[in-house]
């Protein structure tokens, strides 16, 4: 009886350290870490990353182990705990300062990254060194989300609004960067610091640039023509860095981009060498009124800008991409602006 029970023993014994050694394994690509080029990986350790649904909830993109070490900076919020059980059919109500929220919007963009990871694919890249961070921590809430388009092709680098305050990628940031990559570009999403002013954040834009044009041949982006697009307190920060360069703000001595879209803000400031520009804005914005971005607008075609301008009826602050309402397909007419010049 004895003899016979020794292979099993054995068989037993070989399941329970291959059950250890794969748990190892999962335990291990669950902590994502930063590799030498700045980015930060994304293993699942075998673990299957759920796609997501307008009944799913704010746990479920924190604890999705595509997004492991970096699932908070999805959200807009630094400075605030969660109700994890939330559903992302609610998320409009982490967004005070926007507008026609969709939840199966939202829910898309994140789906496409979550797909993106199980192809192999990096979407996220730390901006800043771990000697930065460590010299600053706020930097450690900062980052670029990547939706990849056509080897090669330009780039475009999105800031998201919030007033400083927030950053609203979920709304105005990964919608619009799935956009733009169905298209064939690359694009970026930028995680800025918040609540730290315009200032704080134009400099995370101009690391960011700045980090895009350093590894562009590892990120398989084109540097030629790339635009720069931002919403509300985005739409400043992207304007700002196409007046003035990105040297300006801390980064290094770059090209200017070769187009700027901008929505829904009061951003006034200009120079005489201004990019191309594309504007957005609602007809009922009482945040950002439409008057004070025509100023503006009169401004630099009087320098010789081209600008092209649409004001959506019915609509006010926050839109974002403008699905079901006057301003939908807003984000391609400003793509077809963005591939003219």
């Amino acid at each position: 009886m004895g003899i016979l029970a020794l292979p099993s023993a054995t068989i037993a014994l070989s399941l329970f350290l291959v059950s250890a050694c794969a748990a190892a394994k999962a335990t291990e690509a669950a902590l994502a870490h930063d590799k030498p080029g700045g980015s930060r990986e994304q293993a699942t350790g075998g673990a299957r990353a759920a796609s997501l649904s307008a009944t799913s909830r704010i746990r479920d993109i924190l604890n999705n182990p595509a997004f492991a070490g970096f699932g908070r900076r999805i959200l807009p919020w630094d400075d605030r705990p969660y109700d994890e059980n939330m559903p992302l059919a609610e998320i409009g109500s982490l967004l005070p300062y926007h507008t026609q929220v969709r939840p199966e919007t939202v829910v898309g963009s994140l789906n496409r990254m979550i797909d993106d990871v199980g192809k192999g694919r990096t979407v996220f890249y730390d901006i800043y060194t771990e000697a930065q961070k460590r010299a600053d921590p706020t930097k450690e809430h900062t980052g670029l989300f990547f939706f990849s388009g056509r080897p090669g092709a330009p780039f475009a680098v999105i800031s998201p609004g919030g007033g400083f305050s927030y950053v609203g990628s979920v709304h105005e940031g990964f919608p619009y960067a799935a956009e733009i990559s169905r298209k064939g570009y690359n694009a970026f999403v930028l995680k800025y610091r918040a609540g730290q002013g315009g200032a704080i954040a134009t400099q995370d834009l101009a690391a960011a640039i700045t980090y895009i044009f350093e590894n562009a041949e590892a990120l398989g982006v084109g540097t030629q023509g790339y635009s720069l697009w931002g919403s509300s307190a985005g739409a400043r920060m992207a304007a700002s860095i196409g007046s003035h360069g990105v040297a300006r703000f801390g980064g290094k001595d770059l090209p200017k981009p070769s187009a700027v879209v901008m929505a829904y803000t009061a951003h006034s400031d200009h120079s005489a060498d201004e990019p191309p520009t594309f504007v957005a804005v609602g007809e009922q914005d009482g945040i950002a009124p439409h008057s004070a971005m025509e100023r503006r607008i009169a401004a630099l075609r009087k320098s010789g800008t081209e600008v092209e301008y649409r004001k959506y009826p019915n609509l006010g602050h926050g839109f974002g991409p403008g699905t079901g309402t006057s301003a939908e397909g807003w984000l391609v007419d400003a793509i077809r602006f963005w591939e003219r010049q």
